[in-house]
């Protein structure tokens, strides 16, 4: 019996490769790629399964292009791209210009005097305030508040939001086929014609995000982690930002973060669902040909030096015990890719893994457990996390230890051929669940372009980890997981007095 229940499920695995890779090959050649004369990439993919399509718009811009003093920004402008231009979002632009150059002015005479310090005049700091305020009443009187979004729910579009990442900025939403114009008129008007009304509002909002990023244990740890494993690569700010950047943020500095990022060779588009590719082209050509084109931004001079030493931290809050464990890896095209990524399902992919068999269902030493690549981002060379909840009345030692321990037995002993093969079948399975969703098709397919330089690679992934072997597994886990390259953040309950 089990022999034939072997020879069963061996054969439907390899029916389900098959098929995997027919579809892969079928999807594949349907993209259509083209580059506008400005250098804005497209990708398109036909899919006639239902009169709909997907738009991404992926920025190839996030918080490791920030500088010291304007962090956060990335994320602030991804909201201001919410605001409208000078045609989507106002009632009169030609007031509202003039309104939001005074709200500029006023707030340029505040920001200089609170820069006194102590030495401040405070009758005045409260008359300039209060000029400020003025100032930004009168130009909301011109605001058509929510307009892009508005449009985009009155064609029956759907899934509207953006996305801020340490090396990415991503925005995307869905429509019926027959109003895709609709996407390439909003999306290029927000890109060639941006208008930064309500900026100081929407920073106090960003600034709240923060705060209430403050008040999460879990956020807070990841935060403190960041910064201890990093010590020079910006992959060690926070995506949010500082908040004493964010009260200083201008914006002068959005526009000028604009016009160096948001340029036609550094976006990539990914339009998927039912469409004519030679109709999107000309599209394309209408209105993104419009923006003026310029050279890519020269990329980040930083690179993090080799750790050298075990890093520490200790949280002390009113908060379950946690742990944070993360070794330095390579980026996403790095050649061992695929073999974090196989490392990645093996430890922590459902309930058969081996840190949730060994830590949750055996030891019982935690209640959640996960280890994953691609934090803070994939571009660079990043991490390799393990995140645990430590179980009521077990310590974040015993949690690290047993973390240690599973990660000693894949440096010593070969991964079995039915794990791995299970790695593989999951893989499989994983990548036919995202090709079945348009939008989510579109997010990868534009994600691999603008990180690997290929679209096609996200098609090439399941061949490399296809070609992972069990010493594949030791060599890059041996290399990885030593103590020097180690980095630990924990939260220790901090007990009432």
């Amino acid at each position: 019996m089990r022999i034939v229940l072997r020879t069963v499920f061996l054969a439907g695995a390899i029916a389900l490769a098959g098929l995997a890779q027919q579809e892969f090959r079928e999807i594949e050649s349907r993209v259509t790629e083209f580059t506008l004369k400005n250098g804005m990439k497209f990708l398109v993919l036909e899919r006639k399964k239902a009169p709909v399509a997907s738009f991404v718009t992926y920025a190839d811009v996030g918080s490791a292009q920030e500088v010291k003093g304007i962090t956060g920004l990335a994320h602030l402008f991804e909201h201001m791209a919410f605001k409208g231009t000078d045609k989507i979002g106002t009632k009169d632009y030609a007031r509202e210009r003039v309104a939001l150059e005074k709200v500029e002015q006023a707030y340029a005479a505040l920001r200089e005097e609170k820069r006194k310090g102590a030495k401040a005049d405070p009758e005045k700091l409260k008359k300039l305030e209060e000029a400020f305020r003025q100032a930004q009443e009168e130009a909301g009187k011109y605001v058509a508040s929510n307009e892009f979004g508005e449009a985009v729910e009155r064609a029956g579009g759907r899934q509207l939001n953006a996305t801020t990442a340490a090396d990415r900025t991503m925005y995307f939403f869905s429509l019926p086929s027959n109003h895709m114009e609709l996407w390439f008129w909003l999306e290029s008007e927000r890109f060639l014609n941006p208008v930064f009304r309500e900026f100081y509002k929407e920073r106090d909002v960003v600034m709240e995000e923060r705060r209430l990023m403050e008040s999460q244990p879990v956020g807070k740890l990841l935060e403190e982690f960041l910064a201890a494993a990093y010590k020079a690569h910006p992959y060690g700010e926070p995506v949010i930002g500082h908040m004493s950047d964010l009260e200083n943020l201008t914006t002068a500095d959005a526009v000028a973060f604009f016009r160096k990022y948001y340029i036609p060779s550094n976006l990539v588009a990914a339009v998927v669902g039912d469409v004519d590719p030679k109709r999107v082209r000309e599209l394309a050509e209408r209105y993104f040909g419009r923006i003026p084109g310029g050279p890519k931004p020269e990329p980040l001079r930083t690179v993090e030096p080799p750790q050298e030493a075990e890093r520490r931290v200790t949280m002390w809050l009113r908060a379950q015990r946690m742990v944070l464990m993360g070794y330095h890896k390579p980026d996403i095209n790095h050649p061992d890719d695929a073999v974090y990524d196989a490392i990645s399902s093996l430890l922590s992919e459902g309930r058969s893994s081996r840190l949730y068999r060994g830590l949750v269902r055996d030891r019982k030493v935690a209640t959640q457990v996960a280890g994953f690549p691609g934090l803070p981002g994939q571009k660079y060379p990043g991490l390799f996390i393990f995140f645990a909840m430590t179980a009521p009345g077990r310590t974040n030692q015993e949690v690290e230890k047993a973390i240690e321990e599973e990660l000693e037995r894949l440096i010593k002993e070969p991964v079995s051929k039915e794990e791995l093969d299970g790695v593989k079948r999951r893989a499989r399975a994983s990548l036919l669940r995202q090709l079945d969703d348009n939008l989510g098709l579109a997010i990868q397919l534009s994600s691999m372009q603008a990180l690997t330089g290929d679209w096609r690679n996200l098609f090439r992934q399941l061949d490399k980890i296809n070609a992972v072997t069990p010493e594949d597994i030791q060599r890059v886990a041996k290399a990885t997981f030593t103590r020097t390259n180690k980095t630990v953040a924990v939260i220790e309950p901090l007990e009432p007095r």
